[in-house]
């Protein structure tokens, strides 16, 4: 059985290590490392199998409404074993604890082409609870629409103020 840890040093290391094993998602080594230096001033969880970080997530707060899921990973020997489910939980018990109400993702929006790990993306978003909000068709690359998810975070709402 694995568990949650917060990542405090090696946050880049961490990036490069994982998302270099998923050429699949990740061929691009200049997107790599943007990734690892963006990791560094950022909250990161990973998920710990057998003393093995097998899965990290790295959150952007945007506070006060919204965390984001800038990167989740996880490697290859480790999909299916629910990794990234329990770090979507450690992200909602971030963004609870700082007060946000949504939790956010961008990935990859369907591109009318044969790519089965970004679809295998998008229904792990679905399964947990993100709601597929908008196509931003040149937010990253005409080549490489974004789809931005949302998922209500369940909870106290703000009272509202009469006025």
């Amino acid at each position: 059985m694995g568990r949650t840890v917060e990542i405090l040093t090696g946050k880049a290391e961490l990036c490069r290590s994982i998302m270099g094993a998923l050429p699949d998602w990740f061929s691009e080594p200049e997107v790599i490392e943007a990734s690892a230096e963006a990791v560094e001033d950022l909250p990161v969880f990973g998920y710990v199998e057998a003393d093995v970080v097998t899965a990290m997530i790295a959150l952007k707060p945007h506070l006060p409404g919204a965390v984001e899921i800038a990167l989740i990973a996880t490697r290859p020997e480790y999909h299916g074993h629910g990794a990234g489910r329990h770090l979507v939980d450690a992200a909602e018990r971030f963004a609870h604890q700082s007060g946000a109400r949504l939790l956010t993702v961008k990935t990859l929006a369907p591109r009318g082409r044969d790519e089965p790990q970004f679809e295998a993306t998008r229904r792990f978003y679905d399964r947990n609870g993100f709601v597929r909000a908008e196509v931003f068709a040149k937010l990253w690359h005409e080549d490489h629409p974004c789809l931005f998810m949302v998922k209500p975070l369940a909870g106290k709402q703000p009272s509202e103020t009469a006025l």
